[in-house]
């Protein structure tokens, strides 16, 4: 984060939490804080960073990304 009236310091995050609430927590009532964590972390552990398509990484998730980049390390190696 920088000076105040940057609007690009947290573009990523915001992307993140409105799509978190948007995705996962909308309208969702959870019994416990426990449960809650729970339901936080398997969607961001499992779904997110495995499964769901990014933007800013070409429409692809994050561990087909990562492939794609050990692919071509390989390659140039």
């Amino acid at each position: 984060m920088s000076r105040t009236g940057n609007c690009w310091d947290n573009a990523a995050t915001e992307s993140f939490f409105g799509t978190l609430k948007d995705e996962c927590v909308r309208e969702t009532f959870y019994a416990s804080h426990e449960e809650a964590r729970s339901e936080l972390f398997i969607y961001i552990e499992a779904y997110y960073n495995r499964v769901r398509r990014h933007s800013t990484l070409g429409y692809v998730s994050p561990l087909q990304y990562e492939a794609i980049g050990d692919q071509r390390m390989l390659q140039n190696v």
